[in-house]
This record gives structure tokens, C-alpha cells and sequence, in this order.
């Protein structure tokens, strides 16, 4: 399973994320892995690091696998920051 890169667009509303659904047992809550990649500052070569967020998904349209679009939001809930905006469809 290849996780999607990070892309990182700054919008009004907030960052806008896109990763890889890795949980979808909560009700209205999906927690998304997202993978950026980076240059080590000595060495050069490219690194992966990734963090997982949990994502407010109202409709529980995002299944596991699925890779989405995520939004920064205010505070939904102590860990819950960021809204699902879309499902991208498969390639």
C-alpha cells in the first residue's frame, strides 16, 4: 500500500492536506495518514515521515484505503482539528 504524499495548500480556511484513510471504526471520525517528504539537512537525501490526524467525517463516506482530502477547521473535539473535504477517486 503506497500512502499519498503530502500536499500542503494554504487556503483561507486553513491547510489542506491530502493522505491515506487508515481507520474508520469511530462514528463520524476517520484518522488519516499523511506522508511528507523532506530533505535531511546533512546528508540530502529525501525523507518520508508521516503524522496521522483525526479527521471529522459527517457523512462516514471515507472507507479504509481511501485516499482524501483533509482541511484544517477550528477545534471539533480535544484531538479532532481537521474536516474531510473530499474522497479522491482512484487512479
Amino acid at each position: 500500500m503506497v500512502a499519498a504524499e503530502k500536499k500542503q495548500v494554504k487556503t483561507e480556511g486553513g491547510k489542506v492536506f491530502t493522505g491515506e484513510v487508515v481507520s474508520d471504526k469511530m462514528d463520524k471520525t476517520v484518522v488519516v495518514k499523511v506522508v511528507r517528504m523532506l530533505k535531511h539537512p546533512f546528508f540530502g537525501k529525501v525523507i518520508r515521515r508521516h503524522k496521522k490526524y483525526k479527521v471529522h467525517d459527517e457523512q462516514n463516506t471515507a472507507k479504509i484505503g481511501d485516499t482524501v482530502e483533509i482541511k484544517e477547521c477550528r477545534p471539533l473535539s480535544k484531538e479532532k482539528y481537521m474536516t474531510l473535504v473530499r474522497v479522491l477517486p482512484k487512479s
